[in-house]
């Protein structure tokens, strides 16, 4: 059995969003995306994917489809397949949000297609290079 703290996977950078991979599986990812004040990080989506975004700290301000919410600590939200997800830092204070999709993005065999808002087709929230912790 693997078990991982959260709290390894969370750092701050001054130019963008920090994201790391927490889990991945065949069936399931997870990602721990770190936001600093005025940070931001979408839109992002998979057409044939769900996903659940829990903000572990902090406050943000979350946009699915046409929907705006401002989320504190422990609330989630729904990101529905085909649905594309914006968050944006919504205070002076670092927030920590995990973010799980089921399918992973990119699975094999699937033709996602453009998310129709200038979110990456099959992808959420992936950075171009892998994210190394340290």
């Amino acid at each position: 059995m693997k078990t991982r703290d959260v709290r390894d996977l969370v750092h701050f950078e001054e130019d963008a969003a920090h994201q790391q991979t927490l889990y991945e599986t065949d069936r399931l990812f997870s990602r721990v995306i770190c936001l600093q004040e005025a940070q931001g990080l979408g839109p992002v989506g998979d057409a044939l994917a769900d996903a659940v975004c829990l903000v572990l700290a902090g406050e943000v301000s979350a946009q699915v489809g046409l929907g705006r919410s401002r989320m504190r600590q422990w609330e989630t939200v729904l990101v529905p397949a085909g649905s594309d997800l914006t968050l944006r830092n919504a205070s002076e204070e670092p927030a920590v949000v995990l973010l799980v999709t089921a399918p992973p993005p990119g699975v094999p065999g699937e033709d996602a297609g453009p998310s129709g808002s200038g979110g990456d087709a099959g992808r959420v929230a992936q950075p171009e290079e892998p994210v190394t912790g340290g």
